[in-house]
């Protein structure tokens, strides 16, 4: 029965939440990923469960009591010299049947200049982000686990400043006999305490479905994920393109039915991860989001925006991740991240 509940919740937000895209919402931060591995599959991971900690950023139900003593490191060298990062402990609670972690996630947009309306400079302000997080997992039979992240949200930008309050709903589903595994998760459902100005602003609401299947005779995982499930209508068509004529000098236009597709696959992120060695000790990855590719292409120039590369290796008792974004033209995004097990330390004592 509880099953039943918890998943009856998931269909009915996604059947009565809407919003939009880009830059609508305040506190936008909490969609950016949480670590290399995540940059590397495209940008989000809510069906794989292992010994990456910062997956419960996104998925708190892929936590579990092998997740006992992980912390995780993760630092974003992110464009326009902004950075961010995010950081967990986890610790298994059995007393409780639960398995929590705590962490925060950050932004550091950098220094501006602090000047008049004419240009007049008179200092300097900085901007940033950040938010606590906190997260339990219930094991409720041996194939299912439910999930809970709570999010203190504080964002301040020179003299204005905003608070808000954030959770993350998660379902997962392991079968280990067909290394079939799913997730479902309603990310950043919440409220914004106090605003920058007298309007208050939605969060940046957002319903994935995703599913993760390792084959049986390649040491190879692929991931299929759909995002934005709560808004269907995500294609956006930019007034200022200049419209493309033939050579009779006839403005050419895509049917309903190449706009219809485009639409859907901005729904998906599709990506795969190699899993080499005994231990699975050295990965490789690649992704590719085809939202991020369309809104922020150009349109004289093709370029790999949208597509995304990494690795991870273990090295002694460390996982070191790097994984590359490719976003624009303009630039790409490098993650680097550090996971560990400090239950593995404490063997040596």
């Amino acid at each position: 029965m509880k099953h039943k509940l918890s998943i009856l919740i998931f269909l009915l937000l996604s059947q009565c939440a809407f919003g939009q895209l880009g830059g609508q919402h305040s506190f936008e931060f909490l969609s950016l990923p949480s670590s290399a591995r995540v940059t590397a599959l495209g940008g989000s991971v809510i069906a794989v469960n292992d010994d990456d900690l910062s997956l419960a950023l996104h998925n708190p139900a892929v936590l579990d009591s092998s997740s006992h003593n992980f912390i995780s490191f993760n630092h974003h060298f992110h464009l326009a010299d902004i950075s961010n990062g995010f950081f967990n402990y986890a610790r298994n609670l059995p007393w409780l049947g639960l398995t929590a972690h705590a962490g925060a996630q950050y932004v550091n947009y950098g220094e501006f200049a602090l000047t008049d309306e004419i240009g007049n400079t008179s200092g300097t302000f900085d901007a940033k982000d950040l938010a606590l997080v906190f997260g339990v997992a219930r094991q409720m039979n041996e194939r299912i686990r439910l999930g809970l992240n709570l999010k203190l949200i504080n964002s301040s930008y020179e003299s204005y400043s905003s608070t808000g309050l954030a959770s993350d709903l998660g379902l997962y589903y392991e079968n280990p006999e067909s290394n079939f595994s799913a997730g479902i998760v309603v990310q950043h459902v919440g409220i914004q305490l106090s605003s920058f100005v007298e309007e208050k602003e939605s969060l940046p609401l957002d319903v994935q479905l995703g599913i993760s299947k390792k084959l049986e005779h390649l040491p190879f995982r692929f991931s299929v994920i759909a995002h934005n499930l709560q808004t269907f209508g995500i294609r956006y068509d930019d007034p200022n393109i200049a419209p493309v004529t033939d050579i009779f000098g006839e403005v050419q236009s895509s049917s309903r039915f190449e706009e219809g597709l485009d639409n859907f696959f901005r729904h998906f992120i599709f990506s795969g991860e190699f899993l080499l060695g005994k231990k699975e000790n050295l990965r490789l990855r690649f992704g590719y989001n085809h939202l991020r590719r369309k809104e922020l292409k150009v349109s004289e120039f093709q370029s790999i925006g949208g597509f995304s590369l990494g690795f991870g290796l273990k090295v002694y008792k460390f996982r070191i991740d790097y994984g590359v974004g490719y976003y624009h033209l303009g630039g790409n995004t490098n993650h680097l991240s550090i996971t560990t097990n400090l239950q593995e330390f404490r063997k040596k004592i």
